[in-house]
């Protein structure tokens, strides 16, 4: 399936900032998608589209740190990047405990605006790989049967097939066989690469 460009989401009630944020993006060759409000973001949000989202601090309605906190509970992990006319140290603070790339103040400066769409961007992309790698992990690991998955579990954790035996009841050549199972289904050459796989799946 071919991945949607990435998008830079632009939410504020300032059409004036969106006409402008937006020309400069443009120009510096992003996909825009303009929003005037919070909600009308909301009612369009897909984590499906890379990107980033740059926010408004003070809207009517939803504000922008209330609208990150939505969009956190909607299971959107977009980058955020606020933008203010207004000189608010807590509410910056608070945005970048939440996870804010950058705050910028009205009028901010084009590059360091440009700076940190490509920061989000970045992040954005790693963010998804990871998810990706991880989901892959996931699917690898659901293939093997319940006592496979026994099995992977205790030789990932250093035990050998014939403790593994007798930590399952079982001969230590039944347990071979179930360990080369594990080993091919989950396409990994050795041990050391099983041992590794888990704990990347956080079973370690």
């Amino acid at each position: 399936m071919t991945q949607a460009p990435a998008t830079i989401f632009l939410v504020d009630d300032d059409a004036s900032v969106l006409r402008g944020v937006g020309r400069l993006l443009r120009a510096a060759g992003h996909v825009t998608k303009p929003f005037a409000s919070p909600s009308e973001f909301l009612a369009q949000l897909s984590e499906d589209t890379p990107g980033c989202a740059v926010l408004d601090l003070r809207m009517p309605g939803l504000n922008g740190l209330e609208l990150q906190q939505a969009m956190e509970s909607k299971d959107c992990h977009l980058p955020v990047i606020f933008i203010s006319g207004h000189g608010d140290v807590p509410a910056s603070v608070r945005a970048m405990k939440a996870g804010a790339v950058d705050f910028l103040l009205k009028p901010f400066d084009e590059q360091q605006l440009l700076g940190a769409i490509s920061q989000a961007l970045l992040k954005d992309a790693a963010a998804r790989a990871g998810r990706a790698e991880t989901a892959a992990l996931h699917a690898r690991h659901a293939v093997l049967t319940p006592r496979e998955r026994e099995v992977c579990t205790l030789v990932a954790q250093g035990l050998t097939n014939k403790e593994v035996a007798q930590r399952l009841g079982t001969t230590e050549k039944t347990i071979k066989v179930h360990r080369a199972r594990v080993i091919q289904k989950l396409d990994v050459d050795s041990v050391a690469e099983l041992v590794r796989f888990v704990d990347r799946l956080g079973q370690g």
